[in-house]
């Protein structure tokens, strides 16, 4: 096989891995933060390109923008000093003008670039329609810490009315980082804000910020793909004022738990970092969760007890083969659970033949008082990343009554003669169990 054949099979199994991702993002209502550094970044054409991308597989999008470089250049230019206090840009009446022109020039970039329709590029037939206005009701911030902020203001609220008549007639809404008053005024807002409170009082089903970083990293430099709020909080107390990340990662925490589903934060340096954050498994950023009252964790031998008291209905009915307590015990090293205020509701086995670089998936359950919220979908994905972290590339398992709930999930039907040598030694012919194998990616 040839390297541009197989570079198109390659593309064909992207793409078909993909399109459970594109049918759930379908009609969802995503608010997507673009810094004024987002827009001077050389990757942004790609970025317009994914949005468009975003647009034509149905997804609705609200885009919030900021200036800040923009803006420091103006004020430099006409030699005006610009003063910071707690994150938010102090607004004297004689910058005002400066500031409006400042994020116009970034609108009208953004409307250009999202009209664009060339041949043979990626925006080709996009067609997009893009609509800005006053659709943000503003408040001024006042006098903080004896400090006036001038024409800086905060969110009142987002005219949720206006922008869902303009989504449901298939137009892109993209609102400014200035903010209006019912007395005619005009406010400099933080863009952050507007991005959160857009994706909060829009009842979004995601919010997206551009930064600068990849998302967030642990103390190995390794990516988080995700967190909790409560961490990402714990992170944001940490942080300098001055970093860059403080505001994005904030807005990601405020948004979620004020009941936005999911956040993320995407570095705009990384090329197609939106789209595989939002249409692969391994993801390009950081996501941003709620808050839990669930964890899920390795299990430890003093969750032996509940793990029995979970799997003893499923093998008396033959679902699962029989376990005791010494077995579990030997075994718990293999097993993760789901635990909620301190009790096990799930838990699953990773036992891995790295001859073969290959994993059995065993003994899933789920209590049935906690069944179809999910669960069974965390443990699969926490399995496949212990199995990808151990190197492995296939999993596979045994089973005589969910076959099902696996092929829904991508493991196809296989044989004896798939299983590792030593597994098929011990394939028990009289319970004839169904064998289901997945390729790891």
């Amino acid at each position: 096989m040839g390297e541009e054949q197989q570079s198109d099979l390659n593309y064909v199994d992207w793409f078909r891995h993909s399109s459970p991702y594109i049918n759930s993002h379908r009609d969802k209502t995503f608010v997507i933060f673009i810094p004024g550094e987002a827009v001077e970044c050389h990757l942004f054409p790609n970025i317009i390109s994914d949005l468009a991308l975003m647009d034509s597989l149905g997804v609705r999008l609200v885009l919030v923008q900021g200036a800040r470089p923009q803006i420091n250049r103006v004020l430099k230019n006409r030699h005006l000093n610009s003063e910071m206090h707690s994150g938010f840009r102090i607004t004297p009446q004689d910058h005002l003008l400066d500031i409006i022109q400042a994020s116009a020039g970034v609108r009208v970039q953004l409307e250009a670039q999202l009209s664009m329709g060339l041949s043979n590029t990626p925006m080709a037939g996009a067609r997009l329609k893009v609509c800005s206005g006053n659709y943000v009701i503003a408040r001024p911030l006042g006098v903080v810490d004896g400090i006036d902020f001038g024409h800086s203001g905060e969110v009142r609220r987002i005219d949720r009315e206006a922008i869902f008549r303009l989504l449901e007639d298939d137009n892109m809404v993209l609102l400014p980082h200035l903010g209006f008053s019912p007395t005619g005024e005009v406010f400099n807002l933080k863009g952050e804000d507007v991005a959160t409170q857009a994706a909060i009082q829009l009842k979004a089903d995601k919010l997206i910020m551009f930064n600068e970083e990849e998302g967030i990293l642990n103390s190995e430099e390794q990516l988080l793909s995700e967190l909790l709020a409560r961490d990402a909080q714990e992170l944001v107390d940490e942080m300098d004022d001055q970093d860059s990340t403080k505001a994005a990662l904030k807005a990601c925490v405020d948004a979620v738990r004020a009941g936005v589903p999911r956040a993320h934060l995407i570095s705009y340096n990384e090329n197609g970092g939106l789209i595989r954050e939002l249409f692969t498994r391994e993801g390009a950023g950081t996501m941003v969760d709620e808050d839990s009252y669930e964890q899920l964790r390795p299990a430890s031998i003093d969750d032996v007890g509940g793990m029995m008291a979970l799997l003893a209905p499923l093998e008396e009915k033959g679902v699962l083969v029989r376990r005791s307590r010494e077995l579990l015990e030997n075994e718990i090293e293999r097993f993760i659970v789901v635990e909620r205020d301190g009790a096990i509701v799930a838990c699953a086995a990773l036992y891995p033949f790295e001859e073969e670089l290959s994993g059995e998936l065993a003994c899933l359950a789920v209590s049935p008082a906690y069944r179809g919220s999910n669960r069974g979908e965390r443990l699969l994905k926490g399995i496949e990343l212990a199995a990808r972290k151990q190197g492995l590339s296939t999993l596979f398992l045994l089973t005589t009554r969910t076959a099902h709930w696996f092929i829904e999930r991508g493991f196809i039907a296989g044989s004896v003669s798939h299983l590792p040598v030593k597994k098929q030694a011990l394939y028990n012919f009289q319970r004839n169990s169904k064998i289901f194998i997945k390729h790891l990616r």
